[in-house]
């Protein structure tokens, strides 16, 4: 399986381009701020064809592009129903003074395609199966992304877990408790299990149990991703 990627704009949210192999169909996940040229430049570089794009949840950082990206391509967009009405107003997910700071006169709108993801879930699309988590907490209808290929078992965690930390919850729809109870499906993984999340490096399920101290004390719930 193929994963590469990069941080998109000002935010650093990280955009990912995945497919079974070089040449292929791919999905792109979480396309940000600006992310529209480093995208282009990773579909051309492994010669990609983007199939559609996954968001793992509806904050601005994360859906910057996804509107310009899925008109560009002709492909659809996946969200959580929980989310969706941040994709035309993404300032509801934010405080007022991030609005103010980062939203000012500016418009979005839903891509022309827009399909849901709910909990569950194994859709297939570019040649993976990837099976969905909901993942409340950060925001109400954050997901994770599973492609458990034969070469690469890999979580796409969006904000709910980074290397060392945990998403932030005091946010319009944050809830502590609630994204506690959704980091505790993260533990009945694999340690070998790959997580790459939405900022920063990727790290191991193995590494975040025995180090993130966000996770100390937290028992694996019954209900795994």
């Amino acid at each position: 399986m193929l994963v590469t990627g990069f941080p998109a704009g000002a935010f650093a949210a990280n955009c990912y381009l995945v497919a079974p192999a070089p040449g292929e169909e791919c999905v792109i996940i979480d396309p940000g701020q600006n992310a529209e040229r480093g995208i282009e430049e990773l579909l051309d570089r492994y010669r990609l064809k983007p199939s559609a794009v996954l968001l793992t949840h509806g904050h601005v950082d994360h859906m910057w592009s996804v509107a310009p990206v899925c008109g560009a391509k002709g492909v659809p967009a996946y969200i959580h129903p929980d989310d969706r009405e941040l994709l035309a107003d993404p300032g509801k997910g934010l405080s007022l003074l991030a609005k103010q700071q980062f939203m000012g006169g500016m418009t979005f709108a839903e891509p022309d395609d827009v399909r849901q993801l709910h909990d569950g879930d194994v859709i297939t699309v570019a040649g993976l199966d990837i099976t969905i988590g909901h993942t409340p907490g950060h925001t109400p209808g954050s997901v994770t992304f599973r492609s458990g290929e034969d070469d690469l078992d890999a979580l796409f965690t969006g904000d709910l877990l980074f290397a060392g930390s945990i998403g932030r919850t005091d946010l319009p729809g944050g809830d502590h408790a609630t994204i506690l109870k959704s980091l505790a499906r993260t533990l009945t993984l694999p340690d070998e299990t790959i997580v790459l999340p939405g900022h920063g490096p990727q790290t191991t399920i193995g590494d975040e149990r025995g180090s993130n101290p966000f996770l100390t004390g937290l028992q694996p719930a019954q209900k795994g991703l």
